[in-house]
C-alpha cells in the first residue's frame, strides 16, 4: 500500500513551463526592473501560475515579498531602495498601496503586484490611488494551457512518488479544470486509490469527481 507521504521533487520537476499562457508575462519581467524601476502588475485567473512567476521573479531581483493585507506592517524605511514583490496586492489598504508606488517611484525601487483583476479595475476610495493604479503596466497570464497543465500535473506525480501509465496526462487534460488547484486534486484523489494510475483508474477518479463537484467549474 502506497503511504501518503509526500517526497521532495527531483531536480527540474516542478520547472516553471514557459507557453503561450503565459509567454507574455515571462518575456516582460526578463529585464525588469530597469534604471527606471517603477510599477507593474502580473494578472490573472486562479491557478494560472502568477505567484510562482512572482517568486522567481524576486528571487532573481532580491525583492522583499510580502502578501496582501501584510504591506500594511512594514517599515517604508526598510525597503526605501528596494525592488517590493507584492502578492494578492488586491487585499491591501488603500494608503498602504500609496506609500508602496510612491516607493517604487525611488532610486533602486520597483514594485512588482500579482493579482486576478488588473490594478484599473480595483475600486479604491483614494483619489490619487486611482490615477496611479490606471497608470500601471498589466501584463496577463492566461489559464494554463496544454504545456503547462501537463507539467503541473507530472510535478504532482512526482511529489507522491507516482508513475502514471503514459496516456494518463493526456486524458486528463482533456477533462480537469485548468488550474493547479484542479491538477492537485485530481492527482491526490487518484493517489487515495492506491492502485496503478491507469487511464481506467483515472476514469473512476473524474466520474466520482464529477458525481461530487469536485475539479469541474
Amino acid at each position: 500500500m502506497r503511504l501518503p507521504l509526500q517526497s521532495d521533487l527531483p531536480e527540474g520537476a516542478d520547472s516553471f513551463v514557459v507557453s503561450d499562457s503565459n509567454r507574455a508575462a515571462v518575456e516582460a519581467l526578463a529585464d525588469w526592473p530597469n534604471l527606471i524601476g517603477g510599477v507593474m502588475a502580473v494578472c490573472g485567473p486562479a491557478g494560472s501560475g502568477k505567484s510562482r512567476l512572482g517568486q522567481m521573479w524576486a528571487e532573481r531581483v532580491g525583492a522583499v515579498a510580502f502578501n496582501g493585507a501584510e504591506a500594511a506592517l512594514v517599515d517604508p524605511m526598510e525597503i526605501e531602495g528596494r525592488p517590493v514583490l507584492l502578492d494578492r496586492a488586491m487585499e491591501a489598504d488603500d494608503e498602504t498601496l500609496f506609500h508602496l508606488i510612491n516607493l517604487a517611484q525611488l532610486p533602486g525601487g520597483a514594485m512588482l503586484m500579482i493579482s486576478r483583476p488588473a490594478p484599473s479595475a480595483w475600486e479604491v476610495a483614494l483619489p490619487d490611488l486611482r490615477s496611479r493604479l490606471d497608470a500601471v503596466i498589466s501584463v496577463p497570464v492566461e489559464a494554463p494551457d496544454d504545456a503547462v497543465l501537463a507539467a503541473m500535473l507530472d510535478a504532482r506525480f512526482a511529489e507522491r512518488g507516482i508513475r502514471p501509465a503514459r496516456d494518463v496526462i493526456p486524458y486528463l487534460l482533456r477533462r480537469i479544470d485548468r488550474s493547479a488547484a484542479a491538477a492537485e486534486a485530481v492527482v491526490e484523489r487518484l493517489d487515495a486509490l492506491h492502485r496503478p494510475v491507469t487511464r481506467a483508474l483515472a476514469r473512476e477518479a473524474l466520474e466520482g469527481a464529477d458525481e461530487s463537484g469536485e475539479l469541474f467549474e
